[in-house]
């Protein structure tokens, strides 16, 4: 049995991809539009009712109504039901999206920004394109024994670098142009190359809780290292937004838990986390409120209601980072950028990266090793492959190296 063949052969099979997940949309969707039909229906013919001419009229004129809709509505939930559940079954022949057959990486880009926006839905209801939390080496996800490892990492250092993407992405957002362009590197293959880093790249469903995600990744750490082929090894946690949030999350796990990979990690570094929430988030959830005001657009707040937990959780944020004794050995970075020239400008801090305010991505409480950096003229998303990003990574890294030289004189 394969790697791939292990990690996926948990729990039951999953249903169809796309089709189900169109199917599901379709349907709910057109309850929603439904209802706000409805609720307006309801507005115009309760003033028409009111007019003593027009009552009697109005109130056939709204059953006929009534008829006609309720038809329609019907013909386009059970019809859109029974076609894409034909195309469910094509899809689970036909398509990429079948078990043991991984997807190419704009299938898997696709599949992450559903899984970031109805991740839970997709898991809640063992949907294929639910993802399941791995580590991945070219769209494969690698089982955590010893054989397979030393397999896929004939060359293991002693030294591992865990990238964890952000919210709606995969490990391919790590991938820079790394030709020779002065904007983007390859944060793992350079690290590799130049501080003797394995890069491992996790790939997990950003839709769900990031207590739950949280979890989980505490418990694959301890197994990668438990089945690593270089025996104490050290390991550095790189996380981009949500990504930086859900090792943090590990963390606390991971002390609660008594577990022993947190012994074993030098660094943590957090990119662009909006460890005290993400504005974009707030002004989502003031919509959905807004939209629930009245009983004509509700049926819209209940549309925009749906949006994953995942997403949900990025409103406040944890908050900043604490201190806890299990942690005082590890290096923790947290780097924000700015839109502005200026990080500094008090605009500049303000607008942040465009999604992550600069205060929000730099806070902390913890006391001992710990820095912040801001970069301007960066947007959220350049925070994955800018070269300036790259240095001060580089920068930290090295700066582990020569206190560990110091330490052994």
């Amino acid at each position: 049995m394969s790697s791939s063949d292990k990690i996926r052969s948990d729990g039951p099979a999953p249903t169809a991809g796309y089709s189900d997940a169109a199917r599901t949309a379709v349907q709910e969707t057109t309850k929603r539009v439904q209802e706000m039909h409805g609720a307006i229906a309801d507005t115009y013919f309760g003033i028409l009712r009111r007019m003593p001419l027009l009552s009697a009229p109005a109130q056939l004129v709204r059953a006929a109504h009534d008829t006609i809709a309720g038809g329609v509505y019907g013909a386009i939930h059970y019809g859109s039901g029974g076609l894409l559940g034909a195309a469910a079954t094509v899809e689970r022949r036909a398509t990429g999206f079948a078990p043991g057959k991984p997807p190419g990486r704009l299938a898997s880009g696709l599949r992450s920004a559903l899984n970031g926006a109805f991740g839970d839905h997709l898991a809640a209801s063992n949907n294929l394109l639910a993802i399941r939390m791995a580590f991945h080496v070219g769209g494969v996800p690698i089982a955590l024994d010893a054989a397979a490892l030393r397999q896929t990492f004939a060359e293991a250092g002693k030294r591992l670098c865990v990238f964890i993407h952000g919210l709606g992405c995969d490990e391919h957002c790590w991938e820079g142009d790394d030709r020779g362009a002065a904007s983007e590197v390859d944060f793992g293959r350079r690290l590799q190359a130049e501080s003797a880093c394995t890069p491992l790249y996790l790939r997990y469903n950003s839709g769900l809780p990031i207590a739950h995600n949280g979890a989980q990744l505490a418990g694959l750490l301890e197994e990668l290292l438990a089945a690593w082929p270089q025996p104490a090894s050290e390991l550095l946690l790189i996380g981009h937004s949500m990504g930086g949030l859900l090792a943090l999350s590990a963390c606390e796990h991971a002390a609660a838990a008594d577990l022993r990979w947190p012994h074993a990690t030098a660094m943590l570094i957090c990119l662009g986390s909006p460890n005290l929430g993400s504005s974009v988030e707030r002004l989502g959830q003031l919509t959905n409120a807004a939209l629930n005001l009245s009983r004509i657009t509700a049926p819209l707040g209940k549309i925009a209601a749906t949006r994953s937990q995942g997403v949900k959780d990025l409103r406040h944020g944890p908050g900043a980072p604490r201190r806890d004794p299990a942690h005082d050995h590890i290096a923790f970075r947290f780097l924000g950028a700015s839109l502005a020239e200026d990080a500094d400008h008090p605009l500049g801090k303000f607008v942040g990266d465009g999604l992550v305010t600069l205060d929000s991505a730099t806070a902390h409480v913890i006391e001992g090793d710990v820095q912040s950096v801001s970069i301007g003229k960066l947007g959220h998303l350049q925070l994955l492959t800018d070269a300036r990003v790259y240095r001060q990574i580089s920068e930290w890294i090295a700066g582990l190296d020569d206190h560990q030289q110091l330490g052994t004189r």
